[in-house]
């Protein structure tokens, strides 16, 4: 489980189209987040960067068409993880789900890492591929000895 905490970025969202052509469902240049922490607590958001903006900042006078093509271009869901090192697979429990029929599923990811890339495969044709990022230096963390990193003192 060590591995797979912290905060990683979306690198690709891929999948191999009937063709035999990569087929890119969020686009090429999709963005994404996705945390998981040392207590088995994960959350994802992954987006299409080319979705078009919203023609009012009231989403109730908004035609339902507009607001499909909004929720279309986004994903995102949190819950609890575990990870069956042995089979090489991580299980996602989702307890919130953009996609309310969503809630409650059990989602199984294959995973590979690379370095510090993560990849996962919630189906043998689909490949969702993450890089960690590095934690920032956080003024208020403590080092080893207990005293505080980074915030200065006044004389």
């Amino acid at each position: 489980m060590q591995r797979f905490i912290g905060a990683w970025r979306l690198v690709a969202f891929e999948e191999d189209g009937l063709d035999g052509e990569l087929v890119y469902p969020y686009g090429k240049d999709a963005a994404g987040l996705l945390i998981y922490d040392s207590s088995g607590r994960m959350s994802v958001q992954i987006m299409r960067r080319d979705r078009a903006p919203l023609s009012s900042a009231d989403w109730h006078s908004l035609p339902a068409e507009e607001i499909k093509k909004a929720i279309e271009g986004f994903t995102a869901f949190f819950g609890s993880y575990e990870v069956d090192e042995a089979n090489g697979i991580v299980i996602h429990r989702v307890e919130g789900h953009v996609v309310p029929d969503s809630v409650g599923k059990v989602l199984r990811r294959d995973f590979t890492f690379s370095g510090d890339v993560l990849t996962l495969k919630p189906s043998p044709n689909r490949r969702v591929i993450w890089e960690r990022i590095a934690a920032p230096d956080i003024p208020g963390e403590n080092d080893i000895d207990g005293n505080l990193i980074g915030v200065e003192t006044l004389p």
